[in-house]
């Protein structure tokens, strides 16, 4: 069995799921405890390094994440750090010869992402994005679906990720309200995922017309603080898109829903059926079958749920059955990677995906500061 080390860059909170993900792979799939070891980890402070070790059983730590990449029992690096230092921390990584794997979105901007995707493409390394709702089963049977052909010709589609993080006007500044630090706002933090999952399930896009708006401008700099600071970055985002194929389609992004914690829902329409995905029954797809038996009482049509429950091939533990959680995306997301670099195949969601998202990101922020739909190939 072969044998992989990872060296973790950044232990937030996505750091910390990260690393919960890595020791769960092999109780998921009946492999040696050793086959994935995180072996090293790296934070801005030695000090958060050092308690991080010790939570992950580790024996290296570092502040100065250029350590952990010079050290030959490191076979891949994970990045879990805000989206300002992926370039830098990629770049550093292809050099030194590590595969990669870096947390949604992937760079800054555009520019930045083709320049990582071109550097691991260049240096023959296996590198991929942390796009985990694609992992869920439900997501995968829809895609599934779509590639048999049971929607028939696609006439449109509908994606919403809303949140109600940031309905509090009290709430403090972070690094995700500060272009300089996440690149964008609502777009960039959920836009990244819910546009991920319909480029997944439908194809690549090839135009946005979108709006953007900061509903709260100004926020306290410190938890309880008077003093305020500009917020830069925007609270929801509304575009129009269009599929390379010419479909047509709409997305809702916002960190101001009321009353929503985590809803995120696609829904797809074709000439043969139809098909409503939602992140809170990830292990059940709602279908409409238009090909249906009709009848003065309604027949066989309307949507029914079908069930993807638990099914990941391969998978020991937990019973198929069982519905799949938050965790289970993110450890299938990790070992997909982890296998790709086993097998000597390509990763997906790959860099070249990331950028993809990255550039439907930038039509539709240059599409709300220009008023006009804008080309994917104009960013």
């Amino acid at each position: 069995m072969p044998k992989t080390r990872i060296g973790l860059i950044g232990y937030g909170g996505i750091g910390r799921v990260h690393a919960a993900a890595y020791r769960a792979i092999p109780f998921h799939y009946g492999l040696p405890a050793d086959s994935i070891e995180i072996a090293g980890v790296a934070t801005t402070r030695r000090e958060t390094a050092a308690r991080a070790a010790a939570e992950i059983g580790c024996d290296f730590f570092t502040d100065d994440y250029r350590e952990l990449l010079v050290r030959d029992d490191i076979d891949a690096v994970d990045i879990c750090t805000p989206n300002n230092s992926h370039h830098e921390l990629v770049l550093a990584a292809a050099a030194a010869g590590k595969h990669i794997y870096c947390e949604k979105p992937l760079a800054m901007n555009a520019l930045e992402a083709a320049s990582m995707a071109q550097a691991v493409a260049a240096a023959g390394l296996k590198a991929q994005v942390t796009s985990n709702f694609r992992f869920f089963p439900a997501v995968m049977r829809a895609r599934h679906l779509i590639d048999e052909g049971f929607l028939g010709r696609i006439f449109s589609f509908r994606g919403r990720y809303h949140r109600s993080s940031y309905i509090d006007r009290d709430k403090p500044m972070s690094w995700r309200l500060e272009r300089a630090v996440t690149g964008g706002g609502a777009l960039f933090d959920l836009g990244s995922h819910i546009l991920d999952l319909l480029y997944y399930v439908l194809g690549e896009f090839d135009s946005v017309h979108g709006a953007l708006d900061t509903l709260i401008k100004e926020r306290p700099r410190a938890k309880g603080s008077a003093e305020m600071a500009p917020v830069d970055v925007d609270d929801i985002a509304l575009l129009h898109a269009r599929l390379r194929d010419g479909t047509l389609g709409t997305v809702e992004i916002s960190r101001m829903g009321t009353g929503a914690t985590n809803d995120l829902t696609f829904e797809v329409f074709g000439d043969r059926g139809a098909i409503r995905f939602n992140l809170n029954e990830p292990g059940w797809l709602h279908v409409y079958d238009a090909r249906a038996a009709d009848s003065p009482l309604g027949g066989e049509r309307g949507f029914r749920k079908i069930e993807a429950v638990s099914r990941y091939a391969g998978q020991r533990a937990p019973d198929w059955t069982m519905t799949p959680d938050f965790m289970r995306a993110h450890a299938e997301c990790q070992y997909q990677f982890i296998k790709a670099i086993w097998d000597d195949r390509d990763p997906s969601p790959s860099f070249a995906d990331g950028l993809h998202v990255q550039k439907i990101m930038a039509a539709a922020e240059r599409s709300s500061e220009k008023g006009r739909w804008v080309s994917l190939s104009d960013v």
